[in-house]
């Protein structure tokens, strides 16, 4: 039974992450999404509260709350990996600017590979070797390039686009679902055993300085920085699961990884429910943005 419900687990994390950034994909097109990246302020506001603020926060959150040493690793590999699908679900869901986190998605996940090859062994000297294909090969294959294939095939047949993202709106969602409720039976065990050990207080706290710090970063408008606040908030669970289930052997490195996703599931869905109702608020007549799935 375990056995099937961890091939479940895997399974719909891919669909999710697939079937979210096709979408994106086929919502947009590639000079969209690129075009932004040439305001170099932009580029700084993204990489710098990702890179800078985000890692050191989790390491003094770690250090302050003298988590143990395999948690304190799982929540620096939080705090160094950025850039996840769960952006563009939560974009959706506060009726934000969906063609903002794709462009943001495709500078951090770059960025993600070569800094946490970079920086991992450093911050963690007792990790294994981290190599850049393993942290990549995942991202590569479940985000960037069904987020590609979605910018061709939207380029081509834009009709077709149309009609299939209602269905991959719905699939993103269902796996969604999936995804959670079977990390949950997978680890429950884990999860009940690390209360009391300051890890769940830990994820909190690195997710909401998170947010608050890309929220600040985000520039003039309240839309940039409700996206730009969530995307700093939501780390890459992929990318650092890859490297605590490579490099780390002990299980609770990977425990605190799990921890920290279901968090920031917990916390950025409502956060985003109220981005959604001031920006209602504050265009007075609302009017339906649209969708992208």
């Amino acid at each position: 039974m375990t056995e099937l419900v961890s091939a479940l687990s895997g399974a719909s994390v891919a669909v999710f992450a697939v079937a979210s950034m096709l979408s994106l994909g086929l919502g947009h097109s590639l000079r969209e999404v690129v075009a932004p990246l040439r305001d170099l302020r932009l580029v700084l506001r993204v990489l710098v509260p990702n890179f800078v603020f985000v890692p050191v926060i989790a390491v003094v959150v770690a250090r302050h709350l003298s988590l143990d040493r395999s948690l304190e690793v799982g929540l620096i590999l939080i705090g160094v990996a950025a850039g996840a699908p769960f952006l563009v679900k939560l974009t959706e869901h506060a009726e934000h600017d969906v063609g903002l986190s794709a462009t943001l998605l495709l500078l951090l996940i770059p960025a993600t590979v070569v800094f946490m090859t970079i920086t991992v062994p450093i911050a963690v000297p007792d990790a294994a070797d981290v190599g850049a294909g393993a942290i990549a090969r995942p991202l590569v294959v479940t985000m960037v390039l069904p987020m590609a294939v979605g910018f061709l095939v939207g380029a081509r047949s834009p009709r077709w686009a149309a009609r299939v993202r209602p269905a991959l709106g719905k699939l993103s969602t269902l796996a969604l679902i999936v995804m959670v409720a079977t990390v949950v039976m997978l680890n429950l065990r884990a999860i009940l055993d690390v209360f009391g050990t300051g890890a769940i207080l830990a994820a909190l706290l690195v997710v909401a300085f998170a947010f608050v710090v890309g929220y600040g970063f985000g520039g003039p408008s309240d839309e940039s920085r409700g996206v730009l606040g969530l995307a700093t908030a939501q780390r890459n669970i992929a990318a650092a699961t890859v490297v605590a289930s490579g490099s780390f052997h002990d299980p609770r490195t990977l425990v605190m990884v799990v921890i920290s996703s279901l968090v920031a599931l917990g916390v950025l869905f409502p956060v985003a429910k109220v981005l959604r109702r001031r920006a209602r608020g504050q265009a007075g007549t609302w009017i339906p943005r649209r969708r992208t799935t």
